[in-house]
């Protein structure tokens, strides 16, 4: 939601984030996930048969060349045990920002910090949260430092250390 509209409508702002996070919660469960498929799979949101996307969204993997797996731990989230899933953490939108100075949609001058805590409003999910009585939810600015699969490493903390890092590149760092 833009600023403006959530500081001028700020009962409404949480209102709306406080629906959503109940329907994260029922997204989560496994026993609401065919209905999940069968509500987005129809023609005014994803037009998708529900067999082409309920084994997805239960964790049921087609890695190629025959090898299937059911069942996984990979499966699509929405909420998490706690909300860790639909947290706002601010160290992903730092994650998010660099990547964009990578790609060259940002100047590498960016004030990353001053951005992400602008804009991200974790506050509001916390306040929403409480006003859903929910407890032992997240609170923190960050998930830590992160390891990718190619090995890379993102420190919230220091995002152009990860930019130079890499080799592929658009944006001089």
């Amino acid at each position: 939601m833009r600023a403006d509209w959530v500081d001028a409508n700020p009962k409404a702002s949480l209102a709306i984030m406080m629906a959503t996070m109940e329907a994260q919660q029922w997204c989560e469960k496994l026993a609401t996930k065919r209905e999940m498929a069968e509500i987005i799979g129809r023609r005014q949101w994803l037009n998708v048969p529900v067999p082409d996307i309920i084994g997805r969204i239960k964790g049921d993997v087609n890695y190629g060349r025959g090898k299937k797996v059911a069942g996984t731990n990979l499966l699509m989230k929405f909420w998490g045990d706690k909300g860790e899933s639909s947290y706002p953490w601010k160290s992903l939108d730092t994650w998010f920002v660099t990547e964009n100075i990578r790609w060259g949609k940002f100047e590498p001058t960016l004030d990353v910090k001053a951005l992400v805590d602008r804009t991200n409003r974790s506050d509001l999910w916390i306040e929403a949260a409480k006003g859903l009585g929910l407890t032992g939810f997240p609170t923190g600015d960050s998930r830590g430092v992160e390891k990718f699969f190619d090995g890379k490493v993102f420190d919230p903390a220091d995002p152009m250390a990860y930019l130079k890092s890499l080799s592929i590149k658009r944006a001089m760092v």
